[in-house]
């Protein structure tokens, strides 16, 4: 590194990983080409600051979108580069090593963030922040940095517009407005670093599609998303005007679709219909959470309700209570309709089809487009190829809500004769 260190690690940067590591901040979004060296760089900077770091047992996060992810990513560079250093133990089972003076960095996986609650930091890498939800830096991790004046690296590629397209806007309009504050953005698309040979990157170019080539190697986030299902339709919405302000409209009923989780997220979209137009006003989500958090968190809101509906396995009764969630759902007064089991297939084509005469509310909505844009096809590394089913990961569980609704709402034609407010009694019933 460029900065005088008292015990070298063996780490020697190339020319473009020696300008990013002089040049960081406080906060740093950094978007790089595959081969870039983000990895290496990132773990031997949290290891130089941990080593000058002067506050009390000070904490280092390592974190990728899966813990198995950050073991077969992150956590070899961790040993290698820490072996030279006297009293630094890496500890196997816990993924962490030990320096002097109580200094610890660890690694931890994104697929469970509320597992990180409660912890503070003095330094935290967010390695492919594009694959994490994005609650995890605004809800769990930037407030656990406050009462240490910690510091965050957030690198990868893009992976469309989401979470990380958006802190790296933030960083750059941050980074020229404030030349001397506390972000720093940088993007290093291969075609500028050289780092790769000319003729290895035309080799890759021929392998892969226009928009693979230009996300994983010219670091574009307006590529379209490998195997997404929803991204080129809401694409669509945001030039077409539908991807903006969709305000709540009080004369209206209120309409909400779920996927209930069990041991994960649950999410719940709000919606209403204007004649043939849906309008999707607001989306919740939250993890760990009994069924009355989310009863609290519909009757926080001003809505007045139409329909509930819940998928198809919200009827199944729990071992534990003998009911089952759709029935605890009524004993908590919320009135619920049982969407009929269907193939996934059709349920996403069924949004599909819903997608085009939508409109959101991109405020109340942010979290819930983001996991939309998200939702794609599970990669099979055997064949080579995107397989049938979709990818279980963070963005499922409002890609699945949504899915709920699509199959869900009925045709104003088919709502007469129903309340048009939902009722506050115990009645549960089924389509």
């Amino acid at each position: 590194m460029t900065r005088e260190t008292k015990i070298s690690t063996g780490y020697a940067p190339r020319p473009q990983q020696a300008d990013i590591h002089a040049r960081l901040k406080r906060f740093n979004v950094l978007v790089c080409h595959r081969r870039f060296g983000k990895t290496v760089l990132a773990i031997n900077e949290t290891i130089d600051r941990a080593l000058r770091c002067e506050t009390d047992n000070p904490r280092f996060a390592y974190i990728a979108p899966f813990y198995r992810q950050a073991k077969q990513v992150a956590w070899d560079y961790m040993k290698h580069f820490t072996a030279p250093l006297p009293d630094a133990a890496a500890r196997e089972t816990e993924l962490r090593i030990d320096f002097a003076g109580g200094r610890r960095m660890q690694l931890f996986g994104a697929d469970n963030p509320d597992a990180l609650r409660g912890m503070y930091f003095d330094g935290v890498v967010f390695d492919e922040y594009a694959m994490m939800p994005r609650r995890i830096w605004t809800e769990v991790i930037r407030p656990a940095l406050a009462d240490r004046a910690g510091w965050a690296i957030f690198i990868g590629t893009p992976k469309g517009r989401n979470a990380f397209h958006e802190i790296h806007v933030r960083a750059a309009q941050e980074m020229a407005a404030k030349p001397k504050g506390d972000w720093f953005a940088a993007v290093r698309p291969a075609s500028a670093t050289g780092i790769l040979p000319p003729a290895e990157l035309a080799s890759a170019r021929a392998e892969m599609s226009p928009e693979e080539y230009d996300q994983e190697f010219e670091c574009s986030f307006h590529a379209a998303l490998p195997g997404a299902y929803y991204a080129r339709l809401l694409d669509a919405a945001d030039r077409e005007g539908r991807l903006g302000r969709a305000p709540w409209q009080p004369d209206l009923p209120v309409h909400t679709a779920w996927d209930l989780g069990i041991g994960d997220a649950t999410a719940i979209w709000f919606l209403q219909q204007a004649g043939s137009e849906i309008h999707w006003i607001d989306f919740y989500e939250a993890d760990g959470q009994g069924l009355d958090h989310y009863v609290r968190a519909l009757r926080e809101r001003p809505y007045v309700y139409g329909e509930h509906m819940l998928p198809h396995d919200a009827s199944a009764r729990e071992l534990g209570t003998g009911r089952s969630r759709v029935e605890t759902l009524a004993r908590l007064g919320i009135r619920a309709r049982i969407v009929p089991r269907h193939g996934v297939e059709d349920g996403i084509n069924a949004l599909r089809t819903l997608l085009p005469r939508s409109w959101f509310d991109a405020r109340g909505c942010a979290a819930g487009i983001e996991a939309l844009r998200s939702y794609r096809r599970e990669w099979d590394d055997r064949r080579q190829s995107f397989g049938d089913r979709p990818l279980h990961d963070w963005a499922s569980h409002a890609a699945d809500a949504a899915r709920t609704a699509a199959m869900g709402l009925r045709s104003p034609r088919d709502r007469r004769g129903l309340p048009a407010v939902a009722e506050t009694d115990y009645d549960v019933f089924a389509q």
